[in-house]
């Protein structure tokens, strides 16, 4: 097999969502807004069927090791596509109230979800650049979609200034990066990294890497755009930004950070450190006041992703196996808050503020039951899916002897459990407001069904998703 054969086998399952998305997008064109429907279904289809291909696939680099198929990417590409589907399976009623049926709304999706598969699969600096702007691009306008709503597109303008600020600053640290090392290719900096050493330009390109990385999963302190952009995106684009392209951005930083400077741990294990900790404790205080759920869940976001570092911070094989099953944990999580807010709907209107689930245990028993089990989840509330998931990365950091950063931890999750029970305790002894429509869809109803079961059971399928993240983490290490 020949380089190129070889490249092309690869990456088959980003050529087949590639074709896909370029065949949908001509569909689309001579159809016009009529297809929307047929686009969406074909594009979970398309998502499916590359899944299968990212199983099915072997080992190897694509492209002059420019991109790397292995057990780390595979898991997470199998994670971002499925996120993908599911919230693209639960926007169609949403988008036929909303009459936001145009075809380029599952065109979008399906480029971001190509974007998000080269970042994972990225083994370059060039190729993590590539991958990372494909999938931005594609974000901010999806965060602008509802065109006629000034929220969404004041939130798709502050995305993509904030965002491009960010690339900015992404490119100046890769650009350091090459400066001082030669090699713009994970192995190549790392074996420079391995001779020379850490010099003071090198640290100053991995801090601006790291800044530019981690305002993708809007970490502290690049976190200020997420509340406004989550709250004024339309809701199923904000359940598509807390889910898949989380998880893919933050598979994209270990690997990023672990495979090219791992002669440089105690340099950039500091700047984790610093960004959970922050990111927690934000997370943990600033969500108790919110009256939108959707701004919540953004705060809420934030502090899940200062606990995913955690794991990141620890630089173990141990810790990045915690982080992919905290990820794992925390996609199917939310895609089960974010279809049980789709389902908060009263006379043919979308309603979002926290006090609309009053009295919800009484009108809406079983709907009431599923928010209250991912409230728990998110919470850390044991035995379900999210305690576990805290576990994990809380006993990698004090395997790593990061006892105050463990403790912190703890503490930020006992407080951020406040706003959480809160909303259990307006469901279930609030009197009743007004309640929802029943019908909210079978699509909305399997994901939360789908989500809810995942979360309540977790603890007796976990072994083989944490045998999975854990050989998925060594791949990184090798």
């Amino acid at each position: 097999m020949s380089g190129l054969e070889q490249s092309y086998a690869v990456l088959l399952p980003e050529f087949v969502v590639a074709g896909g998305g370029i065949l949908l997008l001509l569909f689309g064109v001579f159809r016009g807004d009529r297809s929307q429907s047929v686009v969406s279904n074909l594009s979970i289809l398309l998502f499916v069927i590359a899944a299968y291909f990212v199983v099915v696939g072997a080992d190897g680099t694509a492209f002059n090791g420019a991109f790397i198929a292995d057990g780390f990417s595979r898991f997470v590409n199998v994670l971002a596509l499925l996120g993908a589907a599911a919230t693209l399976l639960m926007a169609q009623a949403y988008l036929e109230t909303e009459r936001l049926m145009r075809f380029e709304y599952p065109v979008l999706i399906v480029l971001a979800t190509l974007g998000m598969m080269l970042m994972v699969s990225a083994n370059s600096f060039i190729a993590l650049y590539m991958g990372l702007e494909l999938h931005s691009l594609a974000l901010y306008v999806l965060a602008a979609f509802k065109r006629d709503s000034i929220r969404s597109t004041e939130a798709g303008l502050k995305y993509f200034v904030l965002g491009a600020l960010s690339s900015g600053m992404l490119l100046y640290g890769i650009s350091l990066v090459y400066g001082f090392t030669g090699t713009v290719s994970f192995a190549g900096v790392a074996a420079v990294v391995g001779k020379t050493g850490v010099n003071i330009g090198l640290i100053f390109g991995l801090v601006f890497l790291i800044a530019g990385l981690v305002f993708k999963i809007a970490a502290v302190p690049f976190h200020m755009w997420t509340p406004d952009v989550y709250e004024g995106s339309p809701t199923p684009v904000t359940a598509f930004f807390i889910t898949a392209p989380k998880v893919a951005a933050m598979a994209l930083i270990l690997r990023a950070i672990i495979v090219p400077f791992p002669d440089a741990l105690h340099q950039w294990q500091q700047v984790v450190q610093v960004i959970a900790a922050l990111s927690m404790a934000l997370g943990a205080v600033a969500a108790i006041g919110q009256a939108n759920i959707k701004r919540l869940m953004a705060y809420s976001s934030i502090g899940h992703m200062g606990y995913a570092l955690l794991g990141l911070a620890a630089g173990t094989p141990q810790g990045i196996a915690s982080v992919l099953v905290y990820m794992t944990i925390y996609l199917v999580t939310n895609a089960g808050v974010f279809a049980c807010i789709l389902a908060m709907k009263r006379e043919g209107e979308y309603v979002e503020t926290i006090s609309d689930l009053a009295g919800l245990a009484r009108t809406q028993p079983k709907f009431a039951f599923a928010m209250a089990a991912f409230m728990f989840s998110l919470a850390g509330i044991p035995p379900l899916a999210g305690f576990l998931a805290k576990f994990y990365v809380f006993m990698a950091a004090i395997n790593a002897h990061l006892y105050a950063l463990a403790l912190l931890g703890v503490i930020a999750s006992v407080v951020g459990a406040f706003y959480y029970l809160r909303i259990v305790k307006i469901m279930y002894m609030d009197a009743p407001a007004p309640a929802f429509e029943r019908d909210f869809g079978g699509r909305i109803g399997t994901v939360m069904a789908g989500a809810g079961a995942f979360t309540l059971f977790f603890v007796v399928f976990a072994a083989p998703i944490v045998a999975a993240a854990g050989t998925a983490a060594q791949a990184l290490f090798k």
